[in-house]
């Protein structure tokens, strides 16, 4: 008979943030407990506290954190209670989560278009800092907080710069070229003026930064005006298989040497950690429904938490847990994977590297991925997971 250590819930006063979360020592124990017949999340917060440390420790000026890449409250209060203290928020949505979550919070709006409904609340929330790319968005930001002169303002820079996964240069970015009469024109209504710039999600060249800071200095030399603040953005990396990127450190390294090359020493820097925060901080487990000789039919997929498993293609540590007390044998051979609604496009081409004699019940956990899998869910066909655990080295 399987014995499971299933540990008590987080009591408040032991652990706040872990509050109403079954904690488990493993993620056997976790599955086997909760008997869901949804995938199950699972959040390892050590791992969550040890990279906001290398965050705050590594960077010398203030980590926003990106809350697109995982908004859980457990996520929000675990950083918190790691020392974050500023949230990079895109919607009103996420304003409103993290003020109430968080009441503490300093929260930075960095999408550069904004409903004016959003721009009026958040104002309204406290909000004082605001990225822009166009004159229109700057005037709808003058506009709806009554001509504030208390705000921070953040002129979205479209660099140019090779080495991210994710290319997101085509969507938001002033030209480079218009960039000197946007930060004068901003300038007038800024209480404090930035630029801000993102090299790519999952960007493999530290170098990539040094490169956009560089073109952020031209810009500004240009415009011929004082910069107060300089965001050099997100996109710092996660190793995942296949994808090996230099240490954390070296990034800060490069970032922290170009910003005393252009003449950043003294200017107030901030970054915004999304992915490198949270992915390793957590997994998902989905069960094999069904086995079809190389193809496993899952209960999670491109419409739910493995949106990156399918549509990007993209890798992930992975281990399986046995449904019942057997051990696997040694081989391993490469699966494609299915997600569970009834659309055929959710599929995951794979291959995913598992044991030869995985098999209906079995469950197969995709590691590092505690950024964007709770986010990326839809609820096509009734099929999603609202079920988050812990799993803790010193559980409670």
């Amino acid at each position: 008979m399987q014995v499971l250590e299933v540990l008590r819930r987080s009591p408040t006063n032991e652990n706040w943030a872990l509050e109403g979360l079954n904690t488990y020592a493993s993620v056997r124990d976790a599955i086997a407990a909760e008997d869901c017949n949804d995938s199950v999340h699972v959040f390892y917060p050590e791992k969550l506290a040890e990279m906001a440390t290398r965050f705050l420790n590594g960077f010398r000026g203030t980590n926003l954190y990106a809350v697109k890449a995982n908004p859980h409250p457990a996520i929000l209060k675990s950083l918190w209670q790691a020392g974050i203290r500023d949230f990079d928020v895109a919607s009103l949505r996420e304003v409103d989560l993290v003020s109430k979550t968080l009441p503490g919070a300093n929260l930075y709006f960095m999408h550069p278009v904004k409903s004016r409904q959003a721009i009026r609340y958040a104002y309204a929330m406290g909000v004082r800092g605001f990225s822009f790319d166009t004159l229109d968005e700057l005037l709808k930001i003058e506009e709806e907080t009554s001509g504030a002169t208390d705000l921070r303002l953040f002129l979205r820079l479209g660099v140019a710069v090779q080495g991210a996964a994710y290319e997101l240069s085509g969507k938001f970015g002033a030209p480079l070229a218009l960039a000197p009469l946007m930060l004068q024109r901003a300038r007038l209504s800024a209480q404090r003026l930035g630029v801000c710039f993102h090299v790519g999600s999952q960007c493999m060249r530290p170098e990539a930064f040094a490169d956009a800071i560089g073109q952020a200095a031209a810009a500004i030399k240009a415009a011929d005006v004082k910069l107060d603040i300089i965001d050099v953005g997100g996109g710092f990396p996660v190793a995942y298989p296949g994808m090996e990127p230099p240490a954390l450190e070296e990034y800060f390294r490069v970032i922290h040497a170009a910003l005393d090359t252009h003449g950043f020493e003294d200017t107030e820097t901030l970054c915004e950690p999304g992915r490198a925060l949270v992915a390793e901080a957590g997994a998902v487990a989905a069960r094999i429904e069904l086995r079809k000789g190389t193809d496993l039919y899952l209960n999670d997929g491109t419409y739910g938490a493995l949106f990156d498993a399918g549509v990007p293609e993209w890798p992930f540590p992975l281990d399986l847990v046995a449904g019942d007390d057997r051990t696997f044998g040694e081989a391993v051979i490469g699966y494609r994977a299915y997600g569970p609604t009834c659309d055929s496009c959710d599929k995951m081409a794979g291959p995913f590297p598992l044991a030869a004699d995985a098999r209906e019940g079995d469950w197969v956990v995709f590691e590092h991925l505690g950024a964007y899998g709770l986010t990326m869910q839809a609820r096509f066909n009734g099929f999603y997971s609202e079920t988050l655990v812990a799993v803790s080295g010193t559980p409670t």
